[in-house]
């Protein structure tokens, strides 16, 4: 195991109707003029925003509203959360929504702080030194942004994606409340679920031995999400398998399960590229992404492919031919991610193999340059190819 600092301060504040709290929660962390950032009208229509808004009243604070975020947020949006806050005087951003909204707000609190562009972060250029205080109301389990330091943005202009990652943007708290998730649709539910198990795999597939500790710790998560997912869509509104899941994708990136050990990430720079052009869900993008990027690399440690298998697919280990235990373990996680509805290969995510060298070429290098298996642009180009003709 590698040394490690592990650093984790958000206040995570679980169950039914605590979103009610969040008034004494931003006082607490220091908040005294909210801006409300979300996204669709769902958030209306649920009822959901009222509640924020009154429980925001009932502590006294003042508030603006920003609405509008889309999946994949727009730098647009940021840009004018940014303006927005300095103009009202904004101390401190609420996030009410998903993984996008909680992106596009750590975005606006490390804006407001920063001189220059914002997208300087976002493209390499530059580093978060400092931001607004955030919090956040989950609505749907999947980025685990509402405990991360990492935020990922889309630039309009050219359809990039990048991500960037600082302890400074990392929530002051984070109100879990699994009821709010029980009206997705199963889509969403999939797309979260393989967002979830992504982020756990970006961290199982290492190069450090002796790391027993996280390995058990990732196949918990993963066998959570392999049991759960299946029972969230089949009955949307079972509270206990929505509990799990929504905690689940808290722990899977909030580093719990990562510490001590090298971690990959090339898999979500690859889908970075898919979900950048063509706007597509960040889960379903990886569904079709990971299992090729598994296939294509799985040489380079097969036993640990193969323990995937064991562990959480609960494929027989065949010791006398190891690599086709790992292969199974890799057909059994596809035909997981077909079975809960996600896309498997580019005809069904609605991507083009035309556009290969292009998304090859796009990726960020950062990507191509460290990791499970260090990349080539040749290599991407390579794996998307099996993602464009895979099959179960």
């Amino acid at each position: 195991m590698d040394n490690f600092n592990y650093y984790s301060p958000t206040e995570f504040v679980f169950g039914k109707d605590r979103e009610n709290e969040c008034g004494e929660l931003v006082r607490k962390h220091g908040g005294s003029n909210v801006l409300i950032h979300y996204g669709g009208g769902s958030a209306i229509r649920s009822g959901l925003l009222a509640a924020v808004k009154n429980s925001l009243d009932r502590s006294g604070l003042t508030y603006t509203e920003l609405g509008g975020v889309q999946p994949n947020p727009r730098d647009t949006l940021v840009y004018k959360g940014i303006e927005l806050c300095k103009t009202e005087g904004i101390d401190f951003i609420l996030a009410v929504g998903g993984g996008s909204v909680i992106d596009s707000s750590k975005a606006i609190a490390a804006g407001v702080c920063y001189e220059g562009d914002i997208w300087d972060v976002y493209c390499g250029k530059a580093q978060i030194q400092k931001a607004l205080p955030v919090g956040t109301v989950l609505t749907i389990a999947a980025s685990g942004s509402e405990g991360s330091s990492s935020s990922v943005i889309t630039k309009e202009e050219g359809m990039i994606k990048r991500g960037t990652h600082s302890d400074h943007i990392r929530p002051r708290f984070s109100i879990l409340d699994p009821m709010l998730t029980c009206t997705l649709p199963a889509y969403q539910t999939a797309c979260g679920a393989t967002d979830i198990m992504a982020h756990v795999f970006e961290r199982y597939f290492t190069n450090t031995p002796e790391v027993e500790i996280t390995d058990r710790l990732c196949e918990a998560v993963l066998l959570t999400v392999v049991k759960e997912a299946p029972r969230a869509i089949k009955e949307p509104e079972n509270y206990d398998a929505r509990a799990n899941i929504m905690w689940a994708a808290t722990i899977a990136h909030n580093d719990i399960v990562g510490v001590g050990r090298s971690q990959d990430w090339n898999s979500h720079g690859i889908e970075h590229e898919l979900s950048g052009l063509y706007d597509i869900a960040h889960g379903a993008g990886l569904a079709v992404v990971m299992p090729a990027w598994m296939q294509y690399v799985y040489k380079h440690n097969i036993m640990r492919f193969a323990q995937m298998a064991v562990r959480v697919f609960g494929s027989e280990m065949n010791f006398a031919d190891p690599e086709q235990t790992a292969l199974e373990g890799i057909k059994r996680f596809r035909s997981f991610l077909h079975e809960i509805g996600m896309p498997i290969n580019f005809e069904e995510l609605g991507a083009k193999k035309e556009d290969i060298p292009v998304l090859a070429a796009n990726m960020a290098e950062k990507y191509t340059t460290r990791g499970f298996v260090k990349l080539t642009r040749e290599d991407v180009c390579k794996i998307l190819e099996i993602a464009a003709d895979a099959k179960l």
